[in-house]
């Protein structure tokens, strides 16, 4: 099945907007996952609200509770939290560009890829992407999915772009308390060489497919053998009783625009005005539709 992608919309570049859309660099499909079933009835194990010396209870009276003191809880309404939802943007805005090498890697929460969303986008995409790689840049915004604000990095990979959410500085656990202990002495001389004798034994370049999970592969094959073997229990389940946008109008004239972004910011870094471009605006034409994959 062809993926589809979880958010469409802009990346901007001041004033360039190029339409992309976003998709999961990850998969789970890779990995086990099982589900409860009553041994007895072979029925699968149901996740009923209940509340202790009550019972089960209505999902309508559940209320959001924030604990502000040990066991004391504020009750909220769930409606007033969807009233405060952001809106879904459909713009991701790179602000700010950063050394690749600035970021620590504890900020880094997710990958996604982000295509170009029709041919008329791929030549600005292209530039985008060859300027980020020659710089040796990471642009950095802010994108809105699912009603929530995630702060994103955007590099260059392979052909294409990559984006990154990243955690929150309020997200990031202090390690000075954890490392406090630890004594800053000096390692012994001897064991030291050894330890870099062995790490430039075993150094060698970064291949993923080289580690392999170990545990899924022998749960892959206790299913197999489970699956050959006429003894395995077997039982018949019935569950019957359990952003999008458009892509928006392409820029046109893509040097005229990368020259007035230019201007712009070299204006507001002199404190003048920058000069209005005398070339007029081609009218905008709107994209065309995508071919559904078959």
């Amino acid at each position: 099945m062809a993926a589809r992608p979880i958010w469409k919309g802009q990346l901007r570049l001041s004033l360039v907007s190029i339409p992309v859309e976003m998709y999961s660099a990850t998969k789970t499909g890779a990995r086990i996952s099982f589900r409860q079933i009553h041994g007895p009835s072979g029925k699968p194990v149901s996740y009923q609200k209940t509340v202790p010396g009550i019972g089960p209870i209505d999902a309508g009276d559940i209320m959001k509770g924030f604990e502000y003191e040990k066991d004391q809880f504020l009750l909220i309404d769930p409606d007033s939290v969807e009233e405060i939802k952001l809106e879904t943007k459909k713009t991701l805005e790179l602000v700010q560009f950063v050394d690749a090498c600035e970021i620590s890697p504890l900020y880094f929460n997710k990958p996604y890829y982000l295509v170009p969303a029709d041919d008329l986008a791929e030549d600005a995409y292209r530039v985008v992407r060859d300027a980020l790689r020659e710089t040796k840049m990471v642009g950095l915004g802010q994108v809105t999915m699912r009603g929530k604000e995630y702060l994103a990095a955007v590099k260059p990979c392979g052909d294409g772009l990559l984006l990154e959410t990243l955690h929150y500085a309020d997200e990031i656990r202090d390690a000075e308390p954890l490392f406090k202990d630890i004594e800053d002495e000096t390692s012994d001389g001897d064991l030291l060489e050894v330890a870099k004798s062995l790490i430039t034994r075993k150094t060698a370049a970064f291949k993923a497919e080289a580690f392999k999970d170990n545990y899924t592969l022998a749960l892959k094959d206790l299913i197999d053998r489970k699956t050959r073997s006429k003894s395995t229990k077997r039982v018949r389940t019935d569950d019957s009783s359990s952003d999008s946008g458009g892509s928006g109008d392409n820029v046109i004239d893509l040097m005229a625009a990368l020259k007035q972004s230019l201007a712009k910011a070299e204006g507001a870094k002199s404190g003048s005005k920058p000069a209005k471009s005398q070339a007029k605006k081609a009218p905008a034409r709107k994209a065309p539709a995508k071919k559904k994959s078959a």
